[in-house]
């Protein structure tokens, strides 16, 4: 091969980032925390409503509440993994911003609104803790726990709906700007973008009464979301992003 021939030999194809962006090992890595994070946060989330259900749910509620400290105290502990969904929108913001800043920004801002809905679920644990202490120390009457018990019932299922009304949101901004990136497959993007707006769909029908995400049938609205955050960091920590090429 001559000089010229070498000269106009086009490079080999592979991931490119975007020109003036981050490279590709730093993106490597941001791959790999975000998905971390992810992955964090919705384990930590669902082991934590786990428990917390669990002594709601309980049969001695909420007499027994005093006997439930360490379960609740594990949620409230656990809930902490929640402070991740900022952190992913944060990571995920110089590489999306190019395909939409304001829909970016709006990412980030979801982001911070499922945290606060996540503290304001952060309450429910603790105040049944104390709730618990003030039964043992003889502070709080029988009836005034029952009325305090219904009322944190009442706060669980606010506050679930709350999260996962901020949750889909925040998931169909960042399902968007991903397709739009193809820093991922589009068909995993597809899923959020699918999934997303269908536990949407069954947060509305719970606020009318039709179902309950939380139980029963409404679970089934939590299902297409679900597979795409379990795929979705599986995928960036073992793959990380792809670049399309740039003309």
């Amino acid at each position: 091969m001559t000089a010229a021939e070498t000269s106009i030999t086009p490079p080999a194809a592979g991931p490119v980032a975007p020109p003036g962006g981050p490279t590709t090992a730093s993106t490597r890595k941001t791959a790999v925390l975000i998905g971390l994070l992810f992955l964090a946060a919705t384990a930590a989330f669902i082991f934590a409503d786990s428990l917390t259900t669990g002594v709601l749910n309980s049969p001695g509620f909420p007499a027994g509440a005093s006997g439930q400290t360490g379960a609740l105290a594990t949620s409230a502990v656990l809930l902490g993994g929640q402070l991740g969904v900022v952190g992913i929108a944060v990571l995920l913001f110089p590489l999306v911003k190019r395909h939409g800043e304001a829909l970016a920004l709006a990412h980030v801002g979801f982001r911070v609104a499922e945290l606060a809905a996540s503290l304001f679920y952060l309450a429910i644990p603790l105040m049944v803790i104390e709730l618990g202490a003030g039964l043992r120390d003889g502070t709080i009457d029988g009836p005034a726990a029952a009325s305090l018990g219904a009322s944190l019932k009442m706060q669980h299922g606010v506050a679930t709906l709350l999260i996962y009304l901020v949750t889909t949101i925040a998931g169909l901004c960042m399902s968007i700007l991903l397709y739009r990136s193809r820093l991922i497959p589009r068909w995993i993007a597809i899923l959020g973008i699918v999934g997303y707006p269908t536990l949407l769909a069954g947060c509305v029908l719970d606020m009318f009464g039709v179902v309950d995400v939380t139980q029963g049938v409404g679970l089934v609205a939590l299902v297409p979301g679900g597979i795409f955050e379990v795929i979705l960091p599986i995928w960036l920590i073992v793959k990380g992003f792809t670049f399309p090429s740039h003309g």
